[in-house]
């Protein structure tokens, strides 16, 4: 199969590839770049855990063709800390509890900075139609719904909390 040549800037770095015209973005970024936080779950789109934001939206990165993503900016679940510094959300899903086997939890937070990035305080309500496409089995959605909440207020202040 003839394979593509693309352009990825993935939170800040360019990066050019050779995919198959059939590579997911969530094969690209987990195999080709060694970037592993956008979990590979369902496949199909329904969990959310290979959620990325592309050119600043949330995306089921199983869904878009590495060669659809072609000249996009990415950001995963990588490119949200600065050095030590955790961003506000995760420091507030662990502060919070809001991670339990922690499979769901990059696509969270990537759905919730994209909320987060248009709304400075969003509702609880606001909150969980964000994260709609999101599936947690195991922590359930309401310390999830207060970390996005105590992140945004965290921000809101001034910005990054120590990790």
């Amino acid at each position: 199969m003839k394979k593509h040549p693309i352009r990825l800037n993935v939170n800040g770095t360019e990066y050019d590839l050779l995919v198959a015209p059939n590579r997911t973005l969530t094969q690209a970024l987990r195999e080709d770049l060694g970037l592993t936080g956008a979990k590979h779950g369902c496949g199909v789109g329904d969990c959310g855990s290979c959620t990325v934001l592309l050119n600043g939206a949330p995306v089921n990165s199983c869904l878009v063709l590495a060669v659809q993503a072609d000249g996009s900016n990415i950001t995963t679940i990588e490119g949200l800390a600065e050095g030590t510094s955790l961003h506000p959300l995760q420091t507030s899903f662990i502060e919070k509890g809001a991670i339990q086997c922690g499979f769901c939890t990059p696509g969270m937070i990537m759905s919730a900075k994209a909320l987060l990035d248009h709304s400075d305080r969003p509702t609880a309500r606001e909150i969980r139609e964000a994260l709609s496409g999101n599936l947690c089995r195991c922590t359930g959605y309401q310390k999830i719904v207060e970390a996005v909440s105590d992140a945004a207020e965290n921000m809101s202040r001034g910005g990054r909390k120590e990790s």
